[in-house]
């Protein structure tokens, strides 16, 4: 569940620059791979995820994550 949220909001991000998005799963590399977004995006990505999942794994500090997998599972706990 949390996976198909991390795509539908990659894809309304990446379509509001006029891209298109590639297949993306969860060992879909978040940033320096093929997905076209900054670390702006990221952000944006994480709030909503937070506003969806009421959830906010990043209460206690900062928690590295590199893909789409790691980030769904943050949410998922």
């Amino acid at each position: 569940e949390i996976l198909v949220h991390i795509q539908r909001i990659l894809l309304d991000l990446i379509s509001a620059k006029g891209m298109r998005m590639g297949t993306v799963d969860e060992s879909t590399e978040l940033l320096g791979g093929d997905l076209p977004i900054d670390s702006l995006d990221l952000a944006t990505l994480v709030v909503e995820l937070e506003q969806v999942t009421g959830r906010d794994p990043f209460q206690a500090g900062f928690i590295n994550f590199h893909t789409v997998g790691e980030l769904s599972r943050l949410y998922a706990q």
